[in-house]
């Protein structure tokens, strides 16, 4: 199917081939054709479009001629293809040849200066498509998804955006509209990760903030129970609270 789409076929080639079609790369002729993914092409296709792009034909499923094309290539990948390559997954021949031009698109998490742009980006497009009319985002709200580490990128920042405007009522995003795995960007913890932070001090304060925190929640604020989970003293307890300044 995947062949059919890029190069076409004849009438007949297969069943369910009713008539003629032009793949993709003739309906691209004198154009661009864009090949997103392309680390997840199967090996026998990579060898058919190597051809393409040295020959610059194609030749349709079930047909005996070539037919001539002129097709600039623009492809993407999530993964690392020299690896990939080296793994025996990808034709060493054809990463050479469409790695004339190569562009490292840094993850969304290394570019925070465009989250904000982003977010009114999506809120604006999906107010269009949704018929809603959100505003934009809380403080709060704003502040989780820049430290949030975004491992779907773009991507998952649209769905969450619209996800958000699904089950929000009022006309901003609050904190409370986001998806819990989202939320747990503001786990000290984890900015303390994201932020390089190699003090041991620094990232054992913050795993015995949340440990407390959660402890006195599971208690319903029983301190005694509390330090008792913790396996630390009563005391200990309440000093850490004072000094970490936990509300309960």
């Amino acid at each position: 199917l995947l062949e059919s789409e890029l190069f076409g076929h004849k009438k007949g080639a297969f069943t369910d081939a009713t008539s003629d079609k032009r793949g993709l790369f003739e309906e691209a002729t004198g154009g661009t054709l864009f090949l997103d993914e392309i680390g997840e092409l199967p090996l026998n296709l990579q060898v058919k479009l190597l051809r393409v792009l040295q020959e610059e034909t194609i030749r349709r499923l079930g047909d005996s001629r070539d037919t001539k094309v002129d097709v600039r290539i623009v492809a993407a990948t999530h993964r690392d293809l020299s690896a990939e390559v080296k793994a025996g997954r990808f034709r060493e021949d054809l990463f050479y040849r469409i790695n004339v031009l190569h562009f490292a698109l840094p993850p969304l998490r290394e570019r925070r200066e465009d989250i904000p742009l982003l977010i009114d980006h999506f809120v604006a497009k999906n107010n269009t498509r949704l018929g809603t009319r959100i505003r934009g985002l809380t403080p709060e709200a704003r502040k989780i998804l820049l430290e949030y580490g975004w491992p779907g990128n773009v991507r998952e920042l649209e769905n969450t955006i619209e996800r958000a405007m699904v089950l929000c009522e009022s006309d901003a995003i609050g904190a409370g509209d986001l998806s819990e795995r989202v939320r747990e960007a503001l786990d000290p913890v984890q900015v303390q990760l994201r932020t390089g932070e190699l003090s041991v001090k620094k990232t054992v304060a913050a795993v015995e903030q949340i440990l407390i925190t959660r402890a006195l929640k599971k208690t319903g604020g029983n301190r005694t129970r509390a330090a008792e989970l913790l396996e630390i003293s009563h005391r200990a307890l309440l000093y850490k609270i004072k000094d970490y300044k936990i509300e309960e």
